[in-house]
């Protein structure tokens, strides 16, 4: 019989797995953009922890549960817009995450702890939400830095590096230091770890 953590992930993996958006990968094939992400997410936290907790496992498999259903378009534009998108979209994939949870046999307690992980509450002084946070920000790093960069202007970029980088502890920075980076990558990482 599936445990309630084997339960748990595969009612979020196919909450994931309804994004509508999908995502080429390197084979040719194609997944939905959130399921791609959440499998990033948890192939991270392998390499960044032992022995996760079941908890940890499903906070990193369910930090972006249905973003989707509220785009970042939907809000206006600039930081005070930003933050409140991903206020909003935490409380709602934590919510969701809570209720499957539940659903599987966990307590309400672990439920509202893995809720509050994926509300990031606690970063720099929770070890799982820094955790967390440093499989977000080695996601980010090695899969959609290069197209990010293309976009956005270039001291802005060095910016959004540097506060990447003050986001993530020092395992995750050894880690980041290793993943291959085209030369305009490298540069920015460079730049914005000289200046920082």
């Amino acid at each position: 019989m599936p445990s309630a953590l084997e339960n748990t992930l595969a009612d979020i993996d196919e909450l994931h797995a309804q994004d509508p958006q999908h995502a080429d990968l390197a084979d040719g094939t194609s997944q939905p953009q959130e399921l791609v992400y959440a499998q990033r997410m948890s192939h991270w936290l392998e390499q960044l922890h032992n022995a996760p907790s079941d908890l940890l496992r499903i906070a990193v498999r369910a930090q972006h549960l249905q973003r989707w259903q509220q785009p970042r378009s939907d809000y206006p534009e600039g930081r005070i817009g930003y933050l409140t998108w991903r206020r909003d979209q935490s409380a709602q994939a934590g919510d969701t995450t809570a209720t499957l949870m539940e659903q599987a046999g966990y307590s309400q307690e672990e439920a509202k702890r893995v809720a509050s992980m994926i509300r990031k509450q606690g970063l720099g002084r929770d070890s799982d939400v820094q955790a967390l946070e440093d499989c977000a920000c080695l996601v980010f790093l090695e899969n959609y830095f290069a197209d990010f960069s293309r976009k956005v202007e270039h001291d802005h970029m060095v910016r959004i590096v540097q506060k990447t980088w003050g986001k993530m502890s020092p395992q995750a920075h050894a880690l980041a230091l290793t993943l291959p980076m085209n030369d305009a990558c490298s540069a920015l990482v460079k730049e914005a770890l000289g200046s920082h």
